[in-house]
């Protein structure tokens, strides 16, 4: 199966992008057989690839690997919410990135205003840079949206 698969692959490749290989049977192959030959190619052109090879590269703590596979599902899909919170996620938690952190979760909520998990970091971020009228805005927002924590962080600090 793989050599007949590699074969049709250096076929179509001979190909000029677009024009039709007629074979004895009449079938047709475009260069889409190009796509089904080498699907590993393909799937690494999408978001959802580098946003889960991040996913994994968190995990194993490597944060600068993570970032920038984040950093590419971004580039590949502008609207990818989670890409930028999990992004700014790291820059907060792990790297202390404060400023950095806001601005991944201002872009998250921008695409997603329903995420209570963005306004909560968002706000553990400001309270950092010790913007704590900013922070109580965010954590009520969160709390509004269904998140238990922040509901005592406004209680206690706001």
């Amino acid at each position: 199966m793989k050599k007949r698969t590699a074969v049709i692959g250096a076929l179509v490749s001979l190909l000029p992008m677009g024009q039709p290989l007629v074979i004895g049977t009449g079938a047709a192959l475009t260069s889409a057989a190009v796509m089904l030959s080498v699907p590993q190619r393909v799937k690494a052109e999408s978001a959802v690839f580098y946003y889960n090879r991040g996913v994994d590269k968190y995990d194993a703590g490597d944060y600068y690997g993570a970032i920038s596979d984040y950093s590419k599902a971004i580039e590949i899909n502008p609207r990818h919410a989670s890409a930028y919170y999990n992004r700014g996620t790291i820059k907060g938690k792990e790297l202390g990135d404060y400023y950095g952190a806001i601005a991944d979760y201002n872009k998250s909520i921008e695409i997603n205003p329903m995420d209570a998990d963005a306004y909560r970091n968002r706000g553990l971020s400001k309270e950092y840079i010790r913007d704590l009228k900013g922070a109580c805005s965010d954590w009520r927002k969160a709390s509004e949206l269904g998140d238990k924590d922040p509901a005592k962080w406004v209680k206690d600090q706001c």
